[in-house]
């Protein structure tokens, strides 16, 4: 009796100990082999691959404009330095409006608009004049700092919602665990890690978007302020210029002269 007791303890215990083995080979049997971002990226859902996507291409915005405005602006601020550096001399507005010639630059565009003010005026020169050539330039480089800002706006937009769609795609994620938690009936690591994976890989992903586009807009911002702050340079010197055209008579002696 004693031999069959200890006999049916032995079958017992062996039979406790391997009962949960065949639900822990299921389970490692199911988690995802594969939990690299590409392989989240392809086991995600159609909706968390759309944020994804979605995120993706906005980064992609934000590095194409600040390649595009960083070399528009560094170009542009040069030519706008030297076109102003070449007003501080003895030069009068006639022969800067002829080194201009047809060009599209920013001073150039304010030296031309002086000019043609200056001609409109039929050689009457007075406070009148001053104030007309001061409303163009200044329409002037209102225009042109909108030129220069067009494309920094999709910057901040980007800044501001990239956060809350990456917090769209972990939602979305978070839910579907939850949804294959309550269709399995089972709380198992299988079930839960994909759709954690996917929530937190939407997650980063927003920031990745978010991040460089706040720091770039500001960085485009400054040198945007700096751009402006050299057309006001130009446009003040223009002013001086007219000013002292205005006293030696150069208007009416120019005129005289045609």
């Amino acid at each position: 009796m004693q031999g069959g007791s200890r006999l049916r303890h032995v079958i017992l215990t062996t039979a406790l100990t391997l009962a949960p083995a065949p639900a822990l080979a299921i389970d490692e049997a199911l988690l995802p082999r594969n939990l690299s971002p590409w392989g989240m990226f392809l086991g995600a859902d159609i909706v968390v691959k759309a944020v994804m996507i979605g995120l993706a291409m906005a980064s992609l915005v934000t590095w194409t404009v600040w390649l595009a405005k960083t070399i528009e602006l560094r170009r542009k601020s040069a030519l706008a330095f030297e076109r102003t550096r070449a007003l501080e001399g003895r030069m009068k507005l006639a022969e800067a409006a002829e080194r201009t010639g047809d060009a599209h630059d920013a001073v150039a565009q304010l030296i031309q608009s002086c000019a043609k003010e200056a001609e409109l005026s039929g050689g009457i020169v007075d406070d009148g004049l001053q104030e007309r050539v001061a409303l163009r330039l200044e329409r002037v480089e209102a225009a042109m700092s909108r030129q220069i800002a067009r494309g920094t706006g999709v910057l901040a937009t980007i800044g501001a919602t990239a956060p809350f769609v990456g917090l769209f795609g972990t939602v979305w994620g978070i839910m579907n665990a939850f949804i294959g938690i309550s269709e399995s009936h089972t709380t198992s690591l299988a079930v839960v890690a994909p759709g954690i994976a996917e929530a937190l890989l939407a997650t980063a992903l927003g920031l990745v978007a978010a991040i460089p586009a706040v720091v770039i807009y500001n960085h485009l911002v400054r040198g945007i302020a700096n751009y402006r702050a050299l057309l006001g340079d130009a446009s003040a010197q223009l002013m001086l210029l007219v000013s002292r055209q205005r006293d030696h008579g150069e208007f009416r002696l120019a005129r005289a002269a045609e």
